[in-house]
């Protein structure tokens, strides 16, 4: 199906699937709205902004999303919203970024990351119990593991406001899934990728740098432990995975990886052989920026995802590395007219 020409009137359009999503101008916003209109949904922006949205949309996707003006501090907002839009499916992807910001404003990071989804979860609540509401947690729930892989049952210890957070939300879905039969989830995602991550994560650091080098920008990139290992999956088959989470008879919670953790040093060999270069001429190790030893690695056990929801990553690592390689290349030559 193609994608729908939207009225502007939401009344006119009742009958159609609608979906609500916040962060929509973020990474994993912007996959799971085209990801939604390929299916043929109507689609509610719920945004801090919504005169300033189109521009941060990616080119095509904004005319085809209704946008809307979302308070994540505003409880009477998130009703005004629900009441008005009346989504079927709600997915929450506006949060503080994890990365380099995890310990940045603790206080504004409790509030968005965890409370605001304690907010959402009561205007569903006193608006509309039967909408189906889903959650992009994270493996920072985690933390300083004490097993791997982790799956569900793994316990939580979270060692950064950022995973704090995102835990009192995760705690509260589960009772407000318990307690108030509401369907709502929390999907455990671990790291993910693609050419819309922001440059403050380091596999788009590393692809971002490669292009630069290969165009004679650069000359060098400076990295923390080589050694690190994560895993690293692709966003678009993530938020498939959230999609497919509010598809079952009953709500649950997921991991979501790919099970396969990889070095700084493979991401590195990988990006820079993509463009015929060796790493080793161009990496330097700062031991500065090392990040403390990691008690246990954090890798994700998706099974429970693949057994109930049929769901497996489609896109593997070396794919999505040479996809955002080929991306920035491909960006700074028309941003520098560089043939």
């Amino acid at each position: 199906m193609g994608k729908p020409l939207l009225d502007p009137f939401p009344e006119n359009l009742i009958s159609m699937q609608t979906a609500l999503i916040t962060g929509v101008t973020g990474q994993d916003g912007c996959y799971m709205a085209e990801l939604l209109l390929a299916k043929g949904y109507r689609i509610v922006g719920a945004v801090r902004d919504a005169q300033k949205t189109a521009a941060a949309l990616p080119p095509g996707l904004a005319d085809h999303i209704e946008v809307v003006d979302w308070n994540m501090h505003d409880s009477e907002n998130m009703v005004k919203v629900l009441t008005r839009y009346q989504p079927m499916e709600f997915y929450n992807f506006a949060a503080y970024s994890s990365g380099a910001g995890m310990f940045d404003d603790p206080v504004a990071i409790g509030e968005v990351n965890g409370l605001a989804v304690a907010r959402m979860l009561e205007a569903i609540r006193t608006t509309d119990p039967a909408i189906r509401f889903c959650q992009a947690s994270s493996s920072e729930l985690f933390g300083e593991a004490t097993e791997s892989p982790q799956s569900e049952r793994t316990p939580f210890q979270p060692r950064s406001p950022y995973g704090a957070a995102k835990l009192y939300a995760h705690q509260m879905i589960r009772i407000y899934r318990q307690h108030y039969g509401l369907f709502a989830c929390s999907a455990i995602l671990f790291n993910h990728e693609s050419t819309r991550r922001g440059l403050g994560f380091v596999v788009r650091k590393v692809t971002h740098e490669v292009a630069r080098i290969k165009l004679g920008l650069a000359n060098e990139l400076c990295l923390g432990n080589l050694d690190a290992r994560r895993d690293w999956g692709y966003a678009g088959d993530y938020v498939r995975a959230m999609w497919l989470m509010l598809q079952q008879f009953s709500a649950d919670d997921f991991v979501i990886a790919t099970g396969e953790p990889h070095s700084v040093r493979e991401l590195c060999e990988c990006a820079f052989g993509c463009v015929g270069l060796s790493y080793q001429d161009y990496v330097r190790e700062d031991v500065a920026a090392f990040r403390p030893a990691e008690p246990m690695l954090l890798v994700g056990n998706a099974s429970k995802a693949r057994d109930q929801l049929g769901w497996r990553p489609q896109i593997g690592f070396r794919e999505l590395v040479a996809r955002m390689v080929d991306a920035d290349l491909q960006m700074l030559r028309q941003t520098l007219d560089i043939n």
